[in-house]
């Protein structure tokens, strides 16, 4: 159903609908993350036990940055920007907006994911409570500080884009 409701946008409405969505839920992956972290944190801090509500945060968070990245990997596909990169000899910078969003973002996207996956993963397996939440706090930190430096937020040297995409 999804697909097809796809399929019958021209590739401008597409690629307008996807960047809408993905600038959407990339809220959500920060908020999902941070709340992860606080979780993880007080976890730790105050000695709980990993409940199932952490448990659902972990899951949450996990299946969240899926989700972008799945959005971002059909962005990546149809996006005029990722087409057009190359060298840029209009531009001063070293890296243009179009290496930008063809290899640096992608590239750091994809580790962060990663990261986060690994994280969750692990610290579903894990003994204790108090690793759990330790292992969530490492993985997911250190996947968040990743998106952090390679979202295009609009005061970014690289590629700035708005806090919100619009039609």
């Amino acid at each position: 159903m999804f697909l097809f409701i796809f399929a019958s946008f021209n590739s401008q409405t597409m690629h307008q609908t996807l960047l809408l969505l993905h600038s959407v839920n990339r809220y959500l992956v920060v908020f999902s993350l941070i709340a992860a972290i606080i979780t993880a944190w007080n976890g730790i801090r105050l000695n709980k036990p990993f409940s199932r509500s952490s448990n659902t945060i972990r899951h949450l968070t996990a299946t969240i940055t899926h989700i972008q990245l799945v959005l971002g990997i059909a962005l990546y596909c149809i996006s005029p920007v990722v087409k057009l990169a190359g060298f840029d000899a209009a531009s001063d910078n070293i890296v243009s907006e179009h290496t930008f969003f063809r290899f640096i973002h992608l590239c750091l996207m994809i580790i962060a994911i990663v990261i986060i996956t690994i994280g969750s993963a692990t610290a579903k397996r894990m003994d204790t409570d108090q690793s759990k939440f330790r292992n969530m706090l490492r993985w997911y930190s250190l996947g968040l500080l990743i998106i952090l430096i390679a979202i295009p937020w609009p005061f970014s040297p690289l590629a700035n884009r708005p806090f919100l995409r619009s039609f």
